[in-house]
C-alpha cells in the first residue's frame, strides 16, 4: 500500500523522539517533515538533537540528515508536504491551542500528545480499546473551524493508560467508586536519571495538574457525543493521588474500586482476558493482541520486567484481591512513553486512517 505521508511538529522533545522512532519502519506512515521551534529550524535533525537523544535505540538513519522546519513559520509548507501531523511540542497551552488549529485549518490533520486540546468539546480524545465512537465528532468540529480534512484528535494523559483500561470493561458492574495512586516514571516530565539527578534515591509527591487529570479525563473518556459535542460521563467518582519515583520508564497505579454490582474476582480476571477493542478487530499494526495482561505472581507486574510486554503497548494488571473498604483493589502498569504517550497517539492515527477519517490528500 502507499504510505501516508507524515509530519511531527516538536519533534525535537523526548515524545517526539518516541514519535520517530516508532515511525522507523512503520507499514503504512512515511515521516517525511520533522518541525520544531525556530532555535532548531534550519539544522539537520542530528545537529539539532545533538547529545540530547534521550532513547534507549539508536537515531533512526531516515531521520538523522532531514532538515528541521519550523513549526510556527512554515505552517502552509508543512501541510502541503503530509498527510496528517504528530503534534508533541512544547508551548503554553493557548499557543498550542492556536497552533494546532492552525493546521487544522490548513487542512492538515492534527493527532495531538498534548493536552492542550483535551477539554475542547468537540475535539475527540481517544483510546482506541475504550472510545472509538468519540470519532464521530469530528464532523461537527469541522464544521466549527470550516475544514473539509482538517481536525484534531487528542489523546489521554499518559497515567490514565496503566488504570483506566483496567476499569473501563467492569463498569458493567456499575463502577461507583475508585480511588487510585500513580507512580510515575521519570521520562513522563521529559527527564532521563542524566538530566535530573535530583530524582535518583528520591520520591516526588506532587505532578503539577496530574490529579486533576486522572480525576476528570476518564469521564470525558467514558462520556458520550450529543449535539455535536462530547458529554462526560457522570460516574463514577474518582480521587487520586500522583508520585514521581525514580523509574526511567513505566507509569505505575494501585486501584481501588467499588460497584453498585459486585462482581467475583474470577469473572473480573475473565473479562480482562477476553477484552477486545476496536484496535484489537481491525488488527491495526501498532495494536497489543492481548489488550489486558493479568498475572497471578504475587509480586507482579514488576515495572522493568513487564513495562515492554507487547512492544509497550499492553496494559499489565495483578495483585486482585478484596479490600476492606473498597470491594476490590489491584495494580496496573503501562508504558508511558509508548502506549501513554507517543505509542498510543500512533495507534490512534492508525484508526483514524482505518476509519476513514484520514485520507491521502
Amino acid at each position: 500500500m502507499e504510505k501516508y505521508k507524515v509530519g511531527v511538529i516538536g519533534g525535537t522533545g523526548m515524545v517526539g523522539q518516541r514519535f520517530i522512532s516508532l515511525l522507523e519502519n512503520h507499514p503504512w506512515f512515511q515521516l517525511t517533515v520533522i518541525a520544531a521551534s525556530s532555535r532548531s529550524a534550519g539544522k539537520t535533525y542530528e545537529e539539532a538533537i545533538g547529545s540530547r537523544w534521550a532513547l534507549e535505540t539508536p537515531m533512526p538513519e531516515e531521520a538523522k540528515k532531514m532538515v528541521v522546519m519550523n513549526a510556527e513559520a512554515d505552517i502552509e509548507a508543512i501541510a502541503s508536504q503530509v498527510d496528517f501531523v504528530f503534534s508533541a511540542v512544547d508551548m503554553k497551552k493557548e499557543e498550542i491551542q492556536a497552533l494546532e488549529e492552525a493546521y487544522a485549518k490548513h487542512e492538515c490533520p492534527v493527532v495531538s500528545n498534548n493536552s492542550a486540546h483535551r477539554w475542547t468539546a468537540d475535539v475527540p480524545m481517544v483510546v482506541p480499546e475504550i472510545n472509538p465512537e468519540h470519532l464521530a465528532v469530528i464532523a461537527d468540529q469541522r464544521r466549527r473551524l470550516g475544514t473539509s480534512r482538517g481536525f484534531i484528535a487528542v489523546k489521554s494523559n499518559c497515567s490514565l493508560q496503566s488504570y483506566v483500561p483496567a476499569l473501563h470493561p467492569l463498569r458493567d458492574f456499575g463502577l461507583e467508586q475508585v480511588l487510585v495512586c500513580t507512580y510515575q516514571a521519570i521520562s513522563g516530565a521529559g527527564k532521563t536519571f542524566e538530566t535530573w539527578p535530583d530524582m535518583v534515591d528520591n520520591v516526588i509527591p506532587y505532578i503539577g495538574g496530574e490529579e486533576e487529570k486522572s480525576e476528570q479525563e476518564p469521564l470525558k473518556l467514558w462520556g458520550r457525543v450529543e449535539n455535536g459535542v462530547i458529554v462526560n460521563a457522570g460516574s463514577p467518582a474518582i480521587t487520586a493521588q500522583c508520585l514521581r519515583v525514580p523509574v526511567s520508564n513505566g507509569h505505575m497505579a494501585a486501584v481501588f474500586a467499588r460497584f453498585q454490582n459486585k462482581p467475583t474476582m474470577e469473572e473480573m480476571k475473565e473479562i480482562w482476558a477476553n477484552y477486545k477493542g476496536r484496535a484489537q478487530e481491525l488488527a491495526l499494526p501498532s495494536a497489543p493482541k492481548q489488550f489486558l495482561h493479568y498475572f497471578e505472581e504475587p509480586d507482579r507486574p514488576q515495572t522493568r520486567l513487564d513495562r515492554m510486554t507487547e512492544g509497550g503497548m499492553a496494559v499489565c494488571i495483578g495483585r486482585l484481591r478484596p479490600d476492606t473498604q473498597y470491594d476490590y483493589k489491584f495494580v496496573c502498569l503501562s508504558h508511558n512513553t509508548l502506549r501513554g504517550a507517543a505509542g498510543g497517539a500512533v495507534l490512534l492515527a492508525e484508526l483514524l486512517c482505518a476509519e476513514g477519517y484520514i485520507s491521502r490528500r
